[in-house]
């Protein structure tokens, strides 16, 4: 199928089909306003020119709306990040070829000066944009059509991580999008009454693939919150109803912070989708929420997906989806990677051995990167897609995340992967959040440094921190901090991960206090300007400096 077809599906369903705290519209609503504004995006669009929008808009009304409406005209969406500034915004617009740019007004300043030719900026909540869309209110879907409607029409421009370098915009089209969606109708066993509560931003694939897209696949409603808030989550579900949601980075653990309530089970949520939360995190939100949390994994380009089954084991994601040939490789060498030693308690204790990088050395629905060859061939090499991202595997073939390969440490020779340090160090009842992360070593290689969000009403105490680290059977003798930074809260980026390449680029070069051991196996102590000046002294002596790539000399 193509998501124009689930859009045309709408029409004559009067079910409530997407609500806000602002506008609450049927499905046929929705329908009708799709094909208004696929009308109005055909009439806009320049002889000739490619049909690609541009949406910066919060999660509002309108969002859902572009997105079934472009699916109607055989048009494509780029969402554009909002928190991008400047050059690097008008990059991603002009990189796209987007000829329409679809906001509001709170985003205008950011538009300011930036050299956009040729682009038609529409703003949502004005009455001139009221007034372009009244001539088409009329319309039916269908009717208005930019580029013939196949499976194959590329409808999502959306871009991935920009950590290590300018963002790439991956190509999904609408029958990989409508596939996605009804696989995981299929897999969760979604129904036309639920609601889906989308509060992750829908610039980013999470929040329209595995949210919009199988709400619209199973015909069930939305429920948008313009932007994340932890405060407003319980209150959101209770108040839409809602019955499932999705999820990424560091949201999990902000809801938990919140202060526990009397009716945090009083609601229909029965189910949370996404990656990141950790098995810890997992129990403690099912525990006091009475709501399942599943991890999966889907490679954001479509490269390589991982399944949960019911005999899945504690920390592990799953198997490989039907089709997947899924390897942990040595990126160096391609081979195989040795199966993880896990303790009794699931706890690895081979890591250097065991992890490497996720392939699927099967076919593949990876569709591309816009204009970017360059990229597509890093992601295909041997005949391979490379996800770039770090796992280990059990003897029973269950894989476990343990993070990107950007945040792989090598240290005194031994690779490590921050992701599986993390998870020792959330161990400690203090912290209310860990970021673990590779600053240069003054020599060679890489040292640890974690930053660390410590519970309210609680003191950073380095005797125990240091018995918390010495009690842990599976942190190895490299893995224990050498510097800890004291952080109010976690740096997130607008998808609620940890921002690390802002941590690395400050590196222990920060306002917050940092503690840190000058020998291994010494005391922690306060890192002072003096121990500073030393260490500066070492990094000058070796030509190398202290913060990350990408930080000012």
């Amino acid at each position: 199928m193509t998501v124009a077809e689930l859009v045309q599906r709408q029409w004559g369903d009067h079910r409530v089909g997407l609500r806000s705290h602002e506008a609450v519209l049927t499905h046929h609503q929705v329908a009708a306003g799709a094909a208004a504004r696929a009308a109005l995006l055909v009439d806009l669009l320049p002889r000739g020119a490619e049909p690609h929008l541009g949406v910066l808009l919060d999660n509002t009304p309108e969002f859902p709306l572009w997105l079934s409406a472009a699916a109607l005209a055989g048009a494509a969406v780029a969402g554009i990040n909002p928190t991008r500034r400047g050059a690097e915004l008008a990059r991603d617009i002009v990189h796209t070829d987007c000829r329409v740019l679809v906001t509001q007004r709170a985003y205008l300043p950011l538009l300011d000066g930036l050299p956009l030719p040729g682009v038609r900026v529409l703003v949502t909540d004005t009455d001139a944009y009221r007034a372009l869309l009244t001539p088409f209110e009329g319309a039916k879907p269908g009717e208005a059509v930019a580029r013939p409607v196949r499976p194959d029409s590329w409808l999502l421009l959306y871009f991935t991580s920009g950590s290590t370098g300018a963002p790439k915009a991956a190509i999904c089209s609408q029958g990989r999008l409508a596939a996605a969606g009804a696989s995981l109708v299929s897999h969760f066993r979604l129904r036309p009454e639920d609601v889906h509560y989308i509060c992750m931003p829908m610039f980013h694939g999470n929040a329209v693939i595995a949210d919009w897209a199988p709400a619209l696949a199973a015909g069930a409603g939305v429920a948008l919150r313009a932007r994340f808030s932890a405060s407003r989550f319980l209150p959101d579900v209770q108040e839409f109803g809602a019955t499932y949601f999705t999820y990424v980075g560091r949201a999990v653990q902000y809801l938990l912070a919140t202060p526990p309530r009397p009716d945090d089970r009083e609601h229909r949520l029965r189910l949370g989708f996404g990656t990141e939360a950790g098995a810890v995190d997992a129990a403690r939100f099912e525990e006091r929420f009475g709501a399942r949390l599943v991890e999966g994994y889907g490679s954001s380009e479509g490269g390589a997906a991982i399944q949960r089954t019911p005999d899945t084991p504690t920390g592990a994601i799953g198997r490989a989806a039907p089709g997947d040939d899924l390897a942990v490789v040595d990126a160096a060498t391609g081979e195989e990677c040795e199966p993880a030693v896990l303790s009794p308690e699931g706890r690895l204790l081979n890591a250097s051995a065991a992890i490497g990088e996720l392939v699927n050395r099967g076919r593949n629905p990876f569709e591309g990167y816009w204009r970017n060859p360059e990229a597509e061939s890093a992601r295909l090499r041997r005949g391979w897609y490379w996800t770039g991202d770090l796992f280990y595997r059990d003897t029973d073939g269950f894989l476990y995340f343990a993070g990107r390969t950007d945040d792989r440490l090598r240290v005194d020779s031994e690779n490590l992967a921050a992701a599986v340090i993390e998870q020792i160090l959330s161990r400690w009842d203090r912290a209310a959040g860990v970021a673990v992360y590779a600053i240069p070593d003054p020599v060679a290689g890489d040292q640890v440094m974690t930053a660390i969000a410590l519970r309210a009403a609680t003191a950073f105490d380095p005797t125990a921190f240091q018995e918390f680290l010495d009690s842990q059977p599976d942190l190895g003798t490299k893995m224990p901090p050498r510097f800890v930074r004291l952080v109010p809260a976690l740096p997130l980026t607008a998808t609620n991960k940890i921002h690390r390449v802002a941590l690395r680029r400050e590196a222990f070069l920060c306002e917050d206090p940092v503690w840190w051991r000058p020998e291994a196996g010494s005391p922690y102590e306060p890192l002072t300007p003096e121990a500073v000046a030393a260490l500066h002294t070492a990094y000058a002596a070796h030509g190398r400096s202290p913060r990350g790539p990408g930080a000012p000399g």
